[in-house]
């Protein structure tokens, strides 16, 4: 190494920890005791609407199960974002870190952390996590490590965070049954816009309210592309490569951005902007335009059908408007079968999420660390963590493995005050424990349940990317590049067919095609299908 190398890096690491400014403690330089118990080092990233960590019952519990000090280190999603980097490039990494660190971090930092799929043997309520979701487990381990713990919800949040939802109170006045087929999907549309189903006189109904396309990729959150499932190719917007185009059928990788499937919903979409059924500027319109169509004045529904989480797409839970809409199964593409019709499959991903508990490999007190990531597994904690301390209220225990949130919680919610860590938790909750009264579970769930022989029309392992298939970084990189200059070229393109039509021309669709080829999107193919082969088959 050069002296001026040496020099570059000496500057940014001491860069590194200015920027910190004590955020994160490196365990190695932390008092090992205090008041002649062990201290371990907390950084958790927090969501803004979070009470601080001394407000926490639980958090206080905690500490005095495990006999240990603890050092509570709070940080929100945006500091975090900005001081990640410096923790890691600075070595400053606390002693446990909840919801700060991805296993793609650990392993690129290999070093820093602890292995915790070694240390097993003293974390029983990880070890029982993994044995009964082992799904959980292979979505974090790299090359064989397990490095960062995932979390998990309860059961109730094995849903699909995208839904097809239609007014309810449209269909019943006009006389409809929700649609099965485009066909019928047709009907419908045509006379949610032409027979005033919201009864105020005007003509002022939007059948369907498409959310815009985005730029930087060809799906996302509530992505029109989620019509792609009507075809039979099966989406997973939550996360993942889907995003990208990438989907599976009976185990061969692809991108659908190549397939006639593609071509015929981008035609229907056109479709509907010519006979008036979804506005003709929804390609492009911006998230506030977007959501005011859908929310109306409140009361008067103006939007037919979207794609979203669940009714409260339309207003708050309970609300005049909320209350109209339904979620339906998708109705199947030209051709297509109800046996070959799918849903989203991105309920694993929204159960799981694999960044939640990374240890230090240099912490003060290893032992008493690993007794506090135990204790945060365990369904004492990891309830506490979803809903707030049990001695306070928040939430009751109704009997073994049975709680109940109550409406304290409800209203800590509301005033953005809440006691918990919520999605955040360092922890999971076992299939065998039940929960009433959680909101946001018990809405996604029924949202969802209207999918269930569409997810069983296919296979959740040949059939879609599984949330534990990772690309090695090289490739990552591979990846990103191909798909900057892929998009800058393809979205454009689509965007123009979905507003103005030309997908329907074959010798503007050979071009098209001809294109994607040349900016890489079968290399991108190639590199998802050597990942899926390595944990999948």
């Amino acid at each position: 190494m050069s002296r001026r190398s040496a020099t570059i890096r000496i500057v940014a690491a001491a860069s590194a920890v200015a920027m910190l400014g004590g955020l994160a403690a490196c365990g190695g330089n932390q008092a090992a005791t205090k008041d002649g118990k062990p201290v371990v080092t907390i950084l958790v990233v927090k969501n803004t609407n979070q009470v601080a960590m001394s407000e926490m019952t639980w958090a206080k519990d905690l500490e005095k199960d495990c006999g240990c000090a603890i050092t509570w280190k709070e940080v929100s999603d945006t500091q975090w974002n900005q001081q990640k980097n410096a923790a890691l490039a600075a070595g400053e990494i606390s002693d446990l870190n909840i919801r700060a660190f991805n296993p793609d971090d650990a392993a690129r930092n290999a070093a820093a952390f602890e292995v915790l799929g070694d240390d097993l043997d003293k974390l029983p309520n990880v070890k029982q996590f993994f044995e009964e979701q082992p799904t959980a487990r292979k979505f974090v381990e790299v090359d064989g490590k397990v490095t960062v713990l995932p979390s998990s919800r309860t059961k109730g949040f094995l849903a699909s965070g995208q839904h097809f939802l239609i007014n309810k109170t449209w269909l019943d006045k006009l006389g409809l049954k929700a649609p099965t087929t485009w066909d019928e999907l047709r009907t419908v549309m045509e006379a949610f816009k032409t027979q005033d189903p919201n009864g105020n006189g005007e003509a002022d109904e939007i059948a369907f309210n498409p959310r815009e396309l985005v730029t930087s990729k060809i799906g996302d959150w509530w992505s029109p592309f989620l019509m792609m499932n009507a075809t039979g190719i099966a989406t997973h917007f939550n996360s993942g490569p889907s995003q990208q185009g990438i989907y599976v059928k009976d185990g061969k990788v692809g991108n659908w951005m190549q397939t006639d499937e593609f071509r015929q919903v981008i035609e229907f979409y056109h479709e509907m902007v010519e006979k008036g059924w979804a506005p003709s500027d929804w390609v492009t319109v911006q998230d506030d335009k977007y959501n005011s169509r859908n929310q109306s004045d409140g009361k008067t529904a103006k939007v037919g059908m979207v794609f979203g989480w669940d009714e409260s797409a339309f207003g708050s839970y309970g609300s005049e408007l909320a209350n109209q809409y339904v979620s339906i199964p998708i109705p199947s593409a030209d051709g297509v079968s109800a046996s070959e019709t799918v849903w989203d499959g991105s309920r694993d991903a929204n159960r799981f999420e694999d960044y939640h508990m990374a240890m230090s490999s240099n912490p003060a007190n290893k032992d008493a660390a690993l007794k506090v990531i135990d204790l945060l597994y365990s369904e004492k904690y990891s309830i506490q963590q979803l809903y707030g301390s049990i001695s306070d209220g928040y939430v009751e225990q109704t009997g073994d493995h049975s709680y109940k949130v109550t409406e304290k919680f409800h209203k800590a919610q509301d005033d953005q005050k809440v006691p918990a860590l919520e999605d955040r938790l360092a922890g999971w909750i076992s299939d065998d424990v039940t929960v009433e009264g959680d909101r946001g579970m018990d809405h996604v769930a029924k949202a969802d349940a209207p999918y269930e022989q569409q997810y069983a029309n296919y296979d959740h392992e040949k059939d879609i990317m599984p949330i534990y298939v990772r690309v090695p970084e090289s490739d990552q990189n591979t990846i990103a590049n191909n798909n900057t200059a892929l998009f800058d070229y393809a979205i454009p393109v689509v965007s123009k067919w979905l507003a103005q039509g030309g997908a329907e021309d074959d010798s503007q669709w050979n071009a098209f095609q001809d294109n994607l080829k040349k900016y890489s999107i079968e290399d991108n193919t190639a590199i998802w299908q050597k990942a899926y082969d390595k944990y999948v088959k």
